[in-house]
């Protein structure tokens, strides 16, 4: 018996042009009424799943930026694993390096050096507000929830393997949509989220089921007693969920996913 269910948001429940299936939504109200604990796991700043979240009609903490926070909908914290400054610091003197935009959080702020169309890209899409700071070092706190370098999916794609090597044990890195790298503290992922909030609930992974699309889910898609992944996820995604699939946002997966668990 399936007791929760972490659903990743965008690609998975909310479409690339930011809307929501009525099926998925109805089925995932359904699963509460049923006794499912229905728990959004996304890589959204809190700001920016709240909203989401509110139009599904969830009651349960949310696990936000990317597994780093883990927060009660009006807004109290849980659990925060933030990046420290002076490591933070490392994957910006990259970026400025290379020119790569990349972005830090300070108090629910999205915060940059300077403004740049992938910033407003990334602000549009997540429900954000851009705030130029002039400068990350002095501007962030002792930590940031996460960093995220937003850049070409071919140039995601070229520098997600360096950043991983060169963080490798100090920093967790993944993407989530085709053109976002996403760098959290290695205690941050969806997966140690997940653990930590069903312990809180007192819910064994084996009941438990996850789904999404994107890498920085694969690691709650291995973790949970059932995994799902998206239909085009890429191929690790899908060997983590066992080859199990869902339809795209838009095609009702959600609904019938939801309808497979709790009949």
């Amino acid at each position: 018996m399936i007791r929760l269910l972490a659903v990743d948001l965008d690609g998975t429940l909310i479409s690339l042009d930011l809307k929501l299936d009525p099926r998925d939504v109805e089925a995932v109200r359904r699963a509460e009424a049923a006794g499912v604990r229905v728990v959004a796991c996304t890589g959204r700043p809190f700001p920016g799943a709240l909203p989401w979240v509110r139009k599904l009609g969830l009651e349960s903490p949310l696990i936000c930026y990317q597994g780093a926070q883990v927060r009660t909908p009006d807004g109290g914290m849980l659990l925060d694993h933030g990046v420290p400054h002076d490591l933070a610091m490392e994957v910006v003197r990259l970026c400025r390096e290379r020119d790569l935009h990349v972005q830090a959080y300070r108090d629910d702020e999205l915060i940059v050096d300077r403004d740049r169309p992938e910033a407003q890209e990334y602000a549009h899409h997540s429900g954000m507000t851009v705030n130029v700071v002039g400068d990350v070092d002095t501007a962030m706190a002792a930590t940031t929830p996460k960093l995220v370098i937003v850049a070409a999916p071919e140039v995601v794609e070229r520098l997600l393997p360096e950043v991983r090597d060169r963080w490798a044990g100090r920093l967790y890195v993944a993407t989530s949509l085709p053109g976002y790298i996403e760098i959290t503290n290695p205690d941050a992922d969806k997966r140690q989220a997940l653990a930590w909030l069903c312990a809180r609930f007192g819910i064994p992974h084996g009941a438990t089921a996850a789904v999404g699309d994107g890498r920085n889910d694969q690691p709650m898609i291995e973790w949970a007693g059932m995994g799902f992944a998206v239909d085009g996820a890429e191929p690790e995604v899908v060997a983590a969920a066992h080859g199990r699939v869902v339809g795209r946002p838009g095609t009702g997966g959600i609904a019938k996913l939801v309808e497979a668990l709790i009949g």
